[in-house]
């Protein structure tokens, strides 16, 4: 079934959403796990072209992606940790493909219409651009 499992956080409630509905499924299936953030401010648009020092954002972010890490590896799963920086989608499809993933667990918020051009539809980007089922769940309001 499923060997690799990208899940990508947002460093919000949302996290806990994806996160309790996936370790089942790890468990289950001895999957590895890998989490992704994606910095997407000024700073981490242009960090690398620019050579700029990493934002106080970048930092905390990085942080958080740390702790979750450890947390899922105290409860016994195998798990890593990547922060990456520029549009969500664009990140999150390149790493879908270079770590050889088998499947994508992420949040949606259930935008409509309007609210999804205005605010981004990185999980229908994603899921429309990858090879590997996406499993998306909506975010408890």
């Amino acid at each position: 079934m499923y060997q690799h499992i990208l899940i990508p956080l947002e460093n919000s409630l949302a996290d806990e959403t994806i996160l309790t509905h996936i370790k089942p499924l790890a468990s289950m299936t001895g999957a590895k796990l890998l989490l992704v953030h994606v910095a997407d401010g000024w700073v981490a648009r242009n960090f690398n072209q620019l050579q700029l020092a990493e934002s106080e954002e970048m930092k905390q972010d990085r942080a958080y992606l740390e702790k979750r890490r450890g947390e899922l590896a105290a409860e016994g799963f195998t798990c890593a940790a990547v922060l990456a920086l520029g549009e969500p989608s664009d990140e999150i499809i390149k790493l879908a493909r270079e770590k050889d993933v088998d499947l994508i667990a992420m949040t949606t918020h259930g935008h409509r219409l309007v609210s999804d051009i205005l605010y981004g539809a990185t999980a229908d980007k994603v899921r429309h651009a990858v090879d590997v089922p996406v499993l998306l769940l909506k975010v408890k309001s």
